[in-house]
């Protein structure tokens, strides 16, 4: 059966009754369990996929009478988040999602917040200031690493022989050692986008003008030339640094998608759709004569319109 598209006409056993205005998903088998429908001017009624008959390019048929759906309770919209607002990993692969509206029940957990779960967090919040004074050497030395100066030494992830053609975004991966707070130092593995750029992107990325990167005190550590025709994008997605990646999209040609929350982003790093606050975050990279591509590791705060380097 054809998953329901919105805007699809809906006709019960003996006539039409509306359109297809939003559909519900079930956060646990990413499955379609509900279809809301606008019955022409008398409210939406929120319907099950088990009353749906059948499933066709423009149109659902319902196993039910006109008059049953009309019985069902108005939809309640408070009662959802979009899929924008909620983490529902590799949702295109289950679903088929179109513009509109695609809704997940809204956890009953932050429906309502009891006064006494409100006493008992101020009551937690008091015994930490107490604390506080006690605690902060403590925190001080622990955390004393995080305020080390930023790493901006070079590392080689790779070359550009495994770049096959122009405008195509290409992952990366390289392992890199990190030390967070008092933790042991450890490797772990990251990545990055590399794509050869054509003239035409260069230009709107650049703008006519090179790009610099400085230090916290406003030293200039690198400049991106650009006419130089390679271009690194972090690997972290500046809405919530989830991983994304690069695919075909079914109206927009091939971009860059984050799955978590459906950013999507067009070869020179700027966003077309979804809830990204920023362009991709653009890092230094040179190549040497024998194509060996070279970057400094840089990570920015997610969720903020500025770039704010964290690492």
């Amino acid at each position: 059966m054809l998953q329901p598209k919105l805007k699809s006409k809906v006709r019960c056993t003996d006539r039409d009754i509306g359109e297809v205005t939003k559909v519900i998903l079930d956060p646990l088998s990413h499955e379609i369990s509900h279809i809301v429908v606008s019955m022409n001017g008398s409210g939406e009624r929120q319907i099950e996929m088990a009353q749906v008959q059948d499933v066709m390019e423009d149109r659902v048929e319902l196993r039910a009478p006109a008059s049953a759906i009309a019985a069902l309770p108005l939809f309640q919209r408070h009662d959802y988040v979009t899929t924008h607002e909620v983490e529902i990993s590799h949702l295109e692969d289950n679903i088929d999602v179109t513009p509109g509206e695609v809704l997940v029940p809204f956890p009953d957990l932050e429906k309502d917040v009891k006064r006494r779960t409100f006493f008992m967090n101020f009551t937690h919040v008091i015994a930490f200031l107490i604390g506080l004074p006690m605690a902060y050497p403590i925190l001080r030395f622990l955390m004393k690493p995080m305020y080390m100066p930023f790493d901006n030494d070079w590392l080689m992830v790779g070359n550009v022989s495994k770049i096959k053609q122009d405008d195509v975004g290409v992952q990366f991966q390289y392992m890199k050692k990190v030390k967070e707070a008092y933790m042991p130092e450890a490797e772990v593995e990251k990545s990055v986008w590399v794509l050869k750029a054509s003239p035409e992107v260069l230009d709107k990325v650049y703008q006519d003008k090179d790009q610099e990167f400085r230090d916290a005190s406003g030293r200039i550590i690198w400049i991106n030339k650009k006419d130089f025709p390679y271009i690194a994008f972090s690997g972290k997605c500046p809405h919530l640094g989830c991983a994304f990646k690069w695919r075909q999209h079914k109206t927009l040609g091939q971009v860059f998608l984050c799955p978590c929350h459906l950013s999507i982003y067009d070869a020179t790093g700027s966003v077309l759709d979804g809830p990204a606050p920023r362009a991709l975050d653009a890092l230094p990279i040179r190549v040497s004569a024998g194509g060996d591509v070279e970057i400094i590791d840089m990570e920015f705060k997610a969720g903020v319109k500025s770039q704010i380097r964290i690492i």
